[in-house]
């Protein structure tokens, strides 16, 4: 399963990547999960006008990045909270792609304050379901970010990591069972193909 992070922020000395760069340890070291993290330090996106329906839509440049999104299962939407909201740098960057369907997509967010980056959160989960993705009901709310990450990404703070690792448990779990159920099967029900686990699930053998 291909998971991509995405380091919202495009200021140098981000807080919010030092989260990104702890999440991408963790979830590099299950054998089954291929992971890669998209920094928007690293590509700053001209604004959208029309949306890449494919790789090959993208300029040469970018294509490799855009062929990794179109090939993701699954995301980590890692952003600071920017004036009540979240990164407009991974807007844009999102807004360059179709919808997603069936993909599902974990929010982290953080701030050196107390509240975590908590009103962006919300605004994410409206930008989750406007993208036609599956959130992740468990959040993960980082507050006083500076305080419990290093520069590197390590955890400062013991105390944080159930925070982290209940998180992580609901991400790989809700990735898993919509990846395990992509669209292959034979029965069809208006047009839409089932697995066999689905079969079970609504009632079919």
């Amino acid at each position: 399963m291909k998971i991509e992070i995405i380091a919202g922020s495009a200021r140098k000395g981000s807080l919010s990547k030092r989260v990104a760069l702890h999440l991408f340890e963790i979830l590099a070291s299950h054998a089954q999960l291929e992971v890669g993290i998209i920094d928007m330090q690293d590509h700053h996106l001209p604004p959208v006008y029309n949306p890449w329906q494919g790789s090959e839509d993208a300029p040469r440049h970018l294509r490799n990045i855009a062929t990794r999104v179109f090939d993701a299962d699954a995301f980590v939407l890692v952003s600071p909270e920017y004036n009540g909201s979240y990164s407009p740098a991974l807007k844009n960057f999102l807004d360059h792609f179709p919808k997603q369907e069936r993909k599902v997509f974990g929010i982290v967010t953080s701030s050196p304050g107390n509240f975590g980056g908590m009103r962006a959160a919300v605004q994410l989960q409206n930008l989750i379901f406007g993208l036609c993705g599956i959130g992740v009901p468990r959040m993960l709310i980082v507050p006083e970010v500076d305080k419990k990450f290093s520069e590197s990404g390590d955890l400062l703070d013991p105390t944080f990591a159930a925070d982290i690792n209940a998180f992580i448990k609901e991400f790989v779990w809700l990735s898993t069972a919509v990846s395990d159920t992509v669209p292959r099967g034979r029965l069809a029900v208006n047009g839409f193909p089932l697995t066999h686990k689905l079969h079970r699930v609504i009632g079919f053998q």
